[in-house]
């Protein structure tokens, strides 16, 4: 049974037209600049890609009978250049389904190069795929391509061949990849795909503590959700991110325009963020950096609803979780002091009751020990106190109220 249905959905690809609607971003991976030795934390990727062919696999949330992928050197310091691209049905590690793969092409053309700062989407294709379905977009860079614009937290291993392998069946041999190169979108169009839910965050939207490979973060669990319902998720988030400042990924105002407001299809996002602009001043992250105050943070959330309401996108607050003893023992301590819980809890005071988002989800309340409200419920615990497991973001997920993003 289970043969013929992957058999069917193959055929499909070739069969499938492509129907009139809107496009929808139904898969998503926030690109940020690189960083040097300097810093903290290792990028985990190689300095740079020549001749090889990099397969990454997403698993699309709303599903429908066009697709088109965007790349991204939005942080590049140089061209990229992209030799020959093809999507196809993930089978498992580096393989992919037989007879699946549908090459991608850019105005015509098998490749394209894209400048410095710059996305390019490739042209709409017949590629008919139900929702929740895994992909595979294998991308062959045949010059030297440097990874100064990546995603870091990629919770998805990416696979790593010589040559161009787009083709290539099994990629055996293929050698593992954590982190994302410049694949950062996938859009699906059909009578299905109505509308995009952004989720805007920093690692506990970008999936830190969940299982690798397996779908496990919050967003993956909000899509099973909302597939239903032809409502797309767009993951957004960045391990590290901050709302007033750069470093793993730019300052929120900053790419809150590239990464929420020109999602196709957008009609509300979702803001979990600020955990690191009070956890990080005065830790190994940023260690001359003056505390967080409540007061910049709350100016912050404000800019980004206003950015949202000028497009008539509806914004949906989260209150940050606990996180009492996050990082204890490692070079990170310091990262939760009882002063800047303090500040937690009036930043998480005026998301409830400030009245500036159109609808709350208080996730403080979901998330923390009834026993010991500064620190997260064991269960829902991966382990470190500050990102949740797989259970944890599970319940996150399913604390949402589907009306508050329609």
């Amino acid at each position: 049974m289970f043969r013929f249905i992957i058999t069917t959905l193959a055929a499909s690809l070739i069969a499938g037209s492509a129907h009139a609607g809107a496009w929808v971003s139904s898969w998503y991976s926030a690109p940020q600049p690189s960083w040097g030795a300097d810093f903290a934390l290792p990028t985990n990727v190689p300095a740079a890609l020549e001749d090889q062919t990099i397969r990454e696999t997403a698993r699309i949330s709303a599903g429908g009978s066009e697709v088109r992928v965007s790349f991204s050197n939005r942080y590049g310091k140089d061209t990229l250049t992209i030799g020959a691209a093809q999507i196809a049905l993930h089978a498992g590690g580096s393989a992919i389904v037989p007879g699946s793969s549908r090459a991608l092409s850019f105005s015509g053309q098998p490749g394209i190069t894209i400048a410095p700062g710059a996305t390019a989407t490739s042209d709409p294709l017949p590629f008919a795929v139900p929702p929740l379905q895994k992909l595979s977009v294998s991308t062959w860079l045949p010059k030297r391509a440097a990874l100064d614009s990546f995603h870091w937290g990629a919770q998805q291993t990416a696979w790593l061949l010589p040559r161009d392998a787009t083709r290539d069946t099994a990629m055996a041999g293929a050698q593992p990849m954590q982190g994302r190169a410049f694949l950062s979108a996938i859009h699906m169009r059909g009578s299905a795909a109505r509308a995009t839910v952004v989720a805007f965050g920093d690692s506990l939207t970008d999936g830190n503590g969940s299982t690798p490979d397996a779908d496990r973060r919050w967003p993956d669990y909000l899509a099973e959700r909302l597939a239903p319902h032809g409502i797309a998720v767009a993951n957004a988030g960045i391990s590290g991110a901050r709302l007033l400042s750069d470093r793993m990924g730019v300052k929120a105002v900053e790419r809150f325009r590239h990464d929420v407001l020109e999602q196709p299809g957008v009609q509300s996002v979702i803001v979990l963020m600020g955990i690191n602009d009070i956890g990080w001043p005065g830790s190994a992250f940023a260690p001359e950096d003056a505390p967080m105050t409540a007061q910049a943070m709350t100016g912050a959330y404000r800019q980004l609803i206003a950015m949202a309401h000028e497009r008539g996108i509806k914004v949906i607050g989260a209150t940050i979780v606990p996180y009492e003893g996050s990082l204890h023992g490692t070079p990170f301590a310091g990262h939760y002091t009882p002063e800047k819980d303090a500040v937690r809890r009036q930043v998480n005071e005026w998301i409830r009751n400030g009245g500036a988002f159109d609808a709350v989800a208080d996730l403080d309340a979901v998330m923390r020990d009834p026993a010991h409200p500064a620190r997260m419920l064991p269960r829902y615990d991966s382990g470190d106190h500050l990102h949740p497991g797989d259970e944890g973001y599970r319940a996150i997920a399913h604390s949402l109220r589907l009306q508050d993003l329609e």
